[in-house]
């Protein structure tokens, strides 16, 4: 048999759910996920309402319990620590509370065989019943992407959009240590420090959790950009004592 003749073997690809306190939300989400994704992972994060009860009675999920909650850069953390360890070629994040929609998975994962990274955007397109933003949430994401792109080379539009897609070979560079909501911004530094190819795809803009917490003093929209900017700067700082100067590598960017 010729090497044009062998086949190759299938990708394995997981989809990965950050869960806090979600029991309104995390049956409904995991019935669709399963349609679409073969491995699902959920990272319970320290969760009290319920949640945890109801990931336990099904039998088509991996669970990863974090018995005190850690925050969300912990809960992907982890999961990307499972997808290396366990030999995945790529793995998918969405969020758990509705925001995003699964049957979009097939996608992201499509998109990965261009780029180390597929980012969701949900400002590259209109879709019919978009929801409007929170105010100050629109405008701190607005702000932190402008100086993203600034700073690091990038032309993204948006930077916090958690429905992602990562080749397993790219998550083997990181080393992510914010814990916190501010770990995209780490990411996405560690991302232009490595070169990464990076693609945004675009998703409709949904907000069911209006609500959201932060974390005490952070759900104040000044100390939480105050708190961006804190991790913003000392990333990159740490990339720059490692070598890397930016935005001097040409953008790696591409939008679909």
């Amino acid at each position: 048999m010729n090497k044009s003749e062998q086949k190759t073997s299938p990708q394995r690809w997981l989809a990965a759910l950050p869960v806090f306190n979600e029991v309104q939300y995390v049956a409904n989400i995991l019935d669709q996920v399963v349609s679409y994704a073969t491995d699902v992972l959920v990272v319970d994060d320290g969760s009290s309402d319920g949640t945890a009860e109801i990931l336990a009675a099904r039998d088509d999920i991996q669970v990863i319990r974090h018995e005190q909650n850690q925050g969300y850069g912990a809960a992907l953390t982890s999961a990307f620590r499972y997808t290396i360890e366990h030999g995945f070629d790529g793995l998918v994040t969405l969020d758990c509370d509705g925001q995003h929609q699964p049957q979009r998975i097939p996608e992201f994962i499509e998109a990965a065989g261009d780029a180390d990274m597929i980012s969701g955007s949900r400002y590259l397109k209109n879709y019919d019943g978009d929801d409007a933003p929170p105010e100050e949430r629109y405008a701190i994401n607005r702000r932190i992407t402008n100086e993203l792109n600034q700073r690091l080379g990038f032309e993204l539009t948006d930077a916090f959009c958690g429905f992602k897609a990562y080749r397993a070979s790219a998550l083997q560079q990181l080393d992510i240590t914010d814990t916190g909501y501010a770990m995209p911004l780490q990411l996405w530094v560690q991302a232009a420090a490595a070169g990464w190819s990076v693609v945004e795809i675009p998703v409709p803009l949904i907000y069911l959790d209006l609500e959201r917490s932060f974390g005490g003093a952070l759900d104040q929209a000044e100390a939480r950009l105050r708190h961006y900017h804190q991790v913003l700067d000392e990333a990159v700082a740490e990339a720059s004592r490692q070598g890397h100067a930016f935005p001097s590598r040409a953008p790696a960017l591409s939008i679909r």
